[in-house]
């Protein structure tokens, strides 16, 4: 997990899968910890988690519960149920390709 020129830094995991909407959206969520967690020690512990989950070692439900442990924008009194916007797949997949594109252009 650490980097090849041997300086200790910890380096985020490149294993999305998007052909996989469940992983993908879990990877989605590791990567938003991983940005918000600049200490070592988080990150190592958040590349445990996400490669327990692409090692069939748990499942995602588990996976969610590690990692809102390391969400800054989680409420101590947070219950486990988050409030999400309903969107099927074909949708969620066409405002992804549309956040891209968009992306892509404003370089």
């Amino acid at each position: 997990m650490t980097d090849d020129n041997s300086s200790g830094k910890i380096v985020k995991l490149l294993i999305d899968d998007p052909s996989d909407f469940r992983f993908h959206a879990a990877y989605l969520a590791y990567s938003k910890a991983w940005v918000e967690n600049l200490d070592e020690e988080r990150r190592f512990e958040l590349n445990k988690v996400m490669l327990s989950l692409t090692e069939n070692k748990g499942d995602y439900s588990a996976f969610y519960h590690e990692i809102n442990q390391y969400m800054k924008n989680v409420s101590s009194d947070y219950s486990g149920r988050g409030s999400f916007k309903a969107q099927n797949k074909r949708a969620w997949r066409k405002s992804e390709a549309k956040e891209r594109r968009i992306s892509r252009h404003k370089k």
